[in-house]
């Protein structure tokens, strides 16, 4: 890598949830392990590489990948656990340099080329990062180095070990694309691995004879946009080319925050999935909050038995972050959604992020009347200015009581059950519901009451 080149590394966590489970339970160490929804409408979250050899992967049905290994072990996923090991690893990034983009919990890019005079060049800053993770977490990641971000999350992929029908090849741990390597390093690769290229994009460069980066590279950057469009077309070309400028960006902003369920039974009552869209709504309006934000659009969107998956968004005059306010957004989209044939997934998301924003307070909203109750589920979109003052108060008060004693100490009368609080949780069953027919969250039995 030249001096004047940049230097950035991709860094991913070999098998992060499954990992983190092991050093937890030593004893499976060597044994087919899935981490994810243990029951019939669970997905896989991240599978052992023993487990890989008989063609178990993340995202794949939960019920395919027993019917795959029979001898499995199924651990239902702690996704909170997995955050806080999550922000172990990201320490040690930030110790390497301050310019890091999370990706995930168990990926980021980072740019070294400023630490490249304290700490060497970028393969040996990444075997020592792989030593410092090992350290500090027991974990073992793998490393990609190039000069662009495209690159380099192709080179921590041909890092990494595989699995194959006759064992496991350890992998490199660090792999570098050189300067003046990179297109011997790309051309050669199944055109899939550029971004962008979906099912429906490579199936109209399968019929144009395109297989490979480097039949992309071959191709005239004018054939391309005729085919795919302006956007797509140069996209492509570029990155076939090795060209991809786009910076390390830290704390890169989120887009949107939401939270969806899968049920363990098919939902078809108005009542129970009402109930269903307010837990999610709350949920969602409070980690809003948490990270000082607030958002315009909130869309709904909800998948059935067949699998066919719908949505539908609002956006309104002002960006909200109270509960209120984005269920009076929510509720109407769910009721424009045929039901009648069952929901197995109910999912809530709020978009056009930006900061919470400062209400005005004139004179007389000092005398407007509060809302009755602090209950998403009964209480109507506040109406006046004053009631929607009085709104981020009661939300702002509901947040302290939520940090001293727990998310599920305060919330909509309407997720009592049993005299639980069936509060929804950053993590909580994001892979389908376990054997049990229940997910994580406590009180919650997964069917219509």
């Amino acid at each position: 890598m030249t001096a004047g080149a940049r230097t950035i590394l991709h860094v991913d966590m070999d098998a992060f949830y499954v990992s983190v489970e092991l050093l937890r339970r030593p004893e499976l160490r060597g044994r087919p392990v899935v981490v994810g929804g243990t029951g019939e409408r669970g997905v896989v979250a991240a599978a052992s590489y023993e487990a890989r050899r008989y063609g178990i992967s993340s995202a794949m049905a939960s019920a395919r990948a027993r019917r795959l290994c029979p001898d499995a072990v199924f651990l239902a996923g702690d996704h909170a656990h997995y955050a806080q090991v999550s922000r172990q690893v990201h320490e040690v990034f930030a110790a390497v340099t301050p310019t890091v983009e999370p990706i995930a919990l168990d990926e980021a890019f980072l740019d070294v080329t400023g630490a490249r005079r304290r700490l060497g060049d970028g393969v040996t800053i990444g075997t020592q990062l792989r030593r410092s993770v090992r350290d500090a977490t027991g974990l073992v990641c793998s490393v990609g180095v190039a000069a662009s971000k495209f690159l380099a999350k192709l080179a921590s992929e041909a890092a990494k070990p595989r699995a194959t029908p006759g064992g496991i090849r350890p992998g490199a741990g660090v792999v570098e694309v050189p300067r003046g390597g990179e297109l011997a390093f790309l051309h050669p690769k199944p055109v899939e691995v550029l971004w962008g290229v979906g099912p429906k994009t490579l199936e109209r460069l399968q019929r144009l004879g395109i297989t490979t980066v480097g039949d992309v590279a071959a191709t005239s950057e004018s054939a391309l946009v005729a085919s795919l469009g302006a956007t797509a077309g140069r996209h492509l070309y570029a990155l076939a080319q090795g060209i991809d400028d786009r910076p390390v960006v830290p704390d890169r902003a989120a887009k949107s925050i939401g939270h969806e369920q899968t049920f363990a039974v098919d939902l078809s009552a108005p009542e129970a999935l009402d109930t269903e869209l307010v837990r999610m709504v709350d949920a969602v309006a409070a980690r809003l909050r948490a990270h000082e934000r607030a958002g315009r659009t909130v869309t709904v969107k909800v998948r059935f038995a067949s699998f066919e998956t719908v949505t539908r968004s609002m956006t309104a005059a002002q960006a909200e972050s109270a509960a209120p306010a984005l269920l009076a957004l929510a509720r109407p989209l769910l009721a424009k959604i045929d039901i009648g044939c069952g929901v197995r997934l109910l999912g809530v998301a709020v978009s056009q992020l930006g900061e919470r924003p400062a209400r005005q307070l004139r004179f007389d909203e000092l005398f407007a009347t509060a809302p009755a109750a602090p209950d998403a589920g009964a209480v109507p979109m506040p109406s006046s200015v004053g009631s929607s003052v009085a709104w981020e108060d009661a939300s702002s008060a509901i947040d302290a009581v939520r940090r001293r004693f727990g998310s599920a100490a305060i919330g909509p009368a309407r997720l009592l059950a049993d005299a639980r609080m069936r509060a929804a949780r950053p993590g909580d069953a994001p892979w389908g519901p376990d054997d049990e027919g229940t997910d994580r969250t406590p009180g919650r039995d997964g069917r219509s009451q």
